[in-house]
């Protein structure tokens, strides 16, 4: 009670950030008749002063904020002939502050994102602008490229399929349009190139996500990774493949209730090996030659087929043809659970896509090993200001600020949302569920109005059609089968009698406009057909608003909230009219598994004696309970993901600086030059620890040493003076002295410029190799990690201590390696 009186009379915490920032509004907006009054050629020199502002350190980018603002609006007015609202500066202004400013679908989020691009931008460093995908990349850069044009700022846009110029080009622009995954993949490729000059990246200044939460939430899983080929492992999937069979057959077998050799968790989409079961893991992974008799289950060489086990169950009992994979030219091809889209460029790892080619009797392709990789979170951390936007971001306001931290602000809406939502509709199956879907969609479409039905999968949007084509009932089906046709699918789907059923709605970036798209003047051969279509369609979109607006119907609730909101944000665009409703079945899977049983039996008895359906409010609170359970649980997941990323960044960090540092470097003979001295302070340390009481033996070994390690001869005599005992530091030092006489004479014999590259060369090969055999080691002591539970040892802590000692190994290794490779192929050949 006390929280809502303090509520009204103070309002919430967002009501209160948004009215500190009213008056950079009203600034802005005092601006508008002055800045309206300049010629174009004025308005241009805008960008000049305020790049000099900013360049002298007269101003800060907070003292040029409103005057900016004002001109990207003036230009704006002029080149669309569109004026920000008022909302779309409030949303600008959070989205400068480092903040998620989250804007109903609809609002105009691609038009608010060119207030903070353009004053940005005015630093010089380059800002990035990320999209969904490619063709949402592809359309924005076009379409603002030319707002910022006029305005003399550089649009440059970054796919997959661009050159290395044309990346670089696309880099220095003023402002960079492109996708997480293209973004991350060139920073991780401008760590792996061989010479600087091969970089497209010039820094990472200002980044602005579009549909934040989609990205840094959803796609923030897994990592990404850039791998190369490796070992062909067909012999071992097919073995592992047929131990499968055979522990599934003894499962169907048992007439026991008892969780047998593996037990699976639906809830969670997990699997785990039992005792008995990694008991008779090891009786056939011996029996098939996976195992020696010598050997341990758990020793790290074995950890990967334990996991290639746990793989190759997920593929049979979580992974399902249309839902998870479609079958396209003989190849499994993943379908993206976020937005429904295919992802022909992608494969599950750990195996697990090799097994769902094997469960489908396809050609196994190979596996391959990890190049690079880095998470979405720690990637878009390296920036130096970050900020995004979104139509659903509340429910996630909680990781964001935990993880990125930024703040969320719920910008208002320029018109009143006026949309219904509908409590849920629960039927006991989903055979009563689809029929009622079927006939709430007749009915509606008898009076023509606009219906888009979300499902959760291919699989659910084929019944749902199988359905209205069995009736005659005209319809357009958006899924992954037909992709291609996205754009034009959704832009119709608010005309008068379409029926639009798609698997999800995220990040699809197309409104849904009530009457449909009108067409260009262009795409008319006269203006005066141009008015006819104008006025048919102005009568059209009225005849819509008449019927209720758009109506969303969702096939069953999704383990996110943030993806039902989605879907039913398509409708009440713009303050205009809509609907939605979803209808449930006590056999859907979120319900089946989250909801409690006791409730569950309780409503079964009540629709099985009524035979009708319950639309209830305390329904869609328990859903959205078992909602928030998923979420906590995914958050928790991904909390884990980047907690282990964590551990490995640092490390990362660290050889990304080392490889820069090489590159850059003009002359890099001083850090030679310390790694030699450090190298044989240790061969000779070493030597002195075994032999300490005889100098003979100890200047023998080292020579030996020298010579068979580094190629480099020397004479004993050369050392001693007059057979005399002379300490480790004289040793060194005459050894130092040869090594370094040596490297002068060769500079002087190639010079400095060619032997420098031939270090840099030897140095970058090296450390490359050395961080890939370090990310695979780090790999598979991730995935066997959990096993130290077994143990009462904490496993984080265990990964972060044993991955520490891994790398401090690799590091020295790296220093002798490039020691010796120097030595053996430039100084003594």
């Amino acid at each position: 009670m006390f929280l809502k009186i303090v509520k009204r009379l103070f309002g919430n915490r967002n009501d209160r950030i948004l009215n500190s920032i009213q008056h950079i509004v009203n600034a802005i907006n005092d601006l508008e008749y002055t800045f309206s009054k300049l010629s174009d050629t004025q308005l241009k020199k805008k960008t000049k002063e305020l790049k000099y502002l900013l360049l002298s350190k007269k101003k800060s980018l907070n003292d040029i904020l409103p005057e900016s603002f004002a001109v990207i609006r003036e230009a704006s007015k002029r080149v669309f002939s569109m004026r920000h609202f008022d909302v779309q500066l409030l949303g600008g202004i959070i989205l400068h502050y480092n903040c998620i400013a989250e804007m109903k679908t609809g609002e105009g989020k691609t038009l608010t994102a060119t207030l903070p691009a353009y004053l940005h931008a005015l630093q010089g460093n380059g800002v990035h602008i990320v999209t969904m995908n490619n063709y949402l990349a592809k359309r924005d850069a076009k379409k603002n490229k030319i707002l910022f044009n006029f305005l003399d700022m550089s649009v440059g846009l970054n796919t997959s399929i661009n050159s290395i110029q044309e990346k670089k080009k696309a880099y220095l622009a003023d402002i960079t349009y492109g996708t997480s995954n293209e973004f991350c993949f060139d920073y991780l490729r401008d760590n792996m190139v061989s010479h600087a000059n091969q970089r497209v990246q010039r820094g990472l200044n200002y980044v602005l996500i579009d549909e934040i939460d989609s990205i840094l939430i959803d796609e923030a899983r897994t990592p990404l990774i850039i791998s190369g080929s490796t070992q062909d492992k067909l012999k071992i999937y097919k073995i592992i493949n047929k131990i499968i069979d055979y522990l599934i057959q003894e499962k169907k077998k048992s007439t026991l209730d008892m969780s047998g050799d593996f037990v699976i968790n639906k809830k969670y989409k997990q699997v785990f090996l039992t005792e008995i079961g990694f008991l008779k893991i090891e009786k056939l992974f011996l029996k098939y030659n996976l195992l020696k008799n010598n050997q341990e289950l758990y020793h790290i060489n074995h950890i990967i087929c334990i996991n290639y086990v746990l793989s190759a169950l997920r593929a049979r009992f979580f992974f399902i043809k249309d839902v998870h994979y479609i079958i396209k030219d003989k190849k499994v091809v993943i379908i993206d659970e976020n937005t429904g889209r295919i992802t022909e460029d992608r494969r599950w790892s750990d195996g697990l896509h090799q097994f769902i080619e094997l469960k489908e009797n396809l050609v196994v392709l190979g596996e391959n090993q990890v190049l690079a990789s880095i998470t979405l979170q720690n990637y878009f951390k390296l920036y130096q200001t970050m900020s995004g936007m979104t139509g659903t971001a509340m429910t996630e306001a909680f990781e964001f600020r935990v993880i990125y931290n930024l703040d969320t602000v719920v910008i208002p809406t320029n018109h009143l949302m006026i949309r219904k939502d509908m409590p849920d509709l629960l039927f006991l199956t989903m055979e009563q569920k689809y029929r009622s879907i079927v006939k709430e969609i007749q009915l509606r479409h008898i009076n023509r109005q606009p219906i888009l039905v979300g499902t959760s999968s291919i699989e659910k949007s084929e019944i749902i059609s199988n359905y209205l084509s069995s009736l005659n009932i005209k319809h357009n089906v958006l899924n992954a089968h037909f992709y291609i046709q996205e754009a034009s699918i959704i832009a119709h789907a608010g005309a008068l009698d379409a029926i639009t059923i798609a698997t999800n709605m995220a990040g699809r970036g197309t409104d849904i406009v009530l009457g449909g798209v009108l067409k260009n003047i262009n795409d008319f051969f006269s203006f005066q057909d141009y008015q006819n279509s104008k006025i048919q369609w102005q009568k059209n979109r009225e005849h819509v608003m008449q019927l209720g607006g758009l109506h969303v119907i969702g096939t069953e609730r999704n383990e996110s909230r943030r993806i039902d909101n989605q879907l039913i944000g398509r409708a009440g665009r713009q303050g205009d009219p809509g609907s939605s409703r979803f209808y449930l079945s006590m056999e859907d899977s979120l319900i089946c598994l989250f909801i409690p049983r006791s409730i569950r039996q309780t409503i079964v008895k009540f629709l099985v004696n009524s035979k009708k359906y319950i639309e209830n409010s305390w329904i869609n609170k328990s859903v959205s309970n078992a909602q928030k359970k998923i979420e906590n649980y995914n958050f928790a997941m991904r909390k884990q993901l980047l907690d282990y990323d964590n551990i490995l960044n640092n490390q990362r960090n660290i050889i990304y600086h080392i490889r820069n540092i090489i590159l850059d470097q003009k002359n890099i003979k001083n850090i030679i030059i310390n790694y030699i001295k450090d190298i044989i302070i240790n061969v000779i340390y070493v030597s002195d620890l075994k032999y300490n009481n005889s100098i003979e033996e100890h200047l023998n070994n080292i020579k030996n040493i020298l010579m068979n390690d580094f190629n480099m001869h020397i004479c004993t005599k050369t050392i001693l003076q007059n057979n005399l005992i002379i300490s480790t530091k004289q040793i060194f030092r005459k050894i130092y002295n040869v090594i370094k006489l040596k490297y002068i004479q060769k500079e002087q014999q190639y010079g400095y410029k060619i032997i420098n590259k031939i270090n840099k060369d030897i140095f970058i090969y090296n450390l490359d190799v050395l961080w890939r055999e370090h990310l695979s080691s780090i790999e598979y002591l991730r995935k066997g990690i959990h096993l130290r539970a077994y143990a009462n040892k904490e496993p984080k802590q265990e990964y972060q201590r044993e991955s520490f000692n891994i790398f401090c190994d690799m590091i020295d290794i790296l220093k002798y390696e490039i020691v010796v490779n120097i030595m053996q192929k430039v100084l003594f050949v």
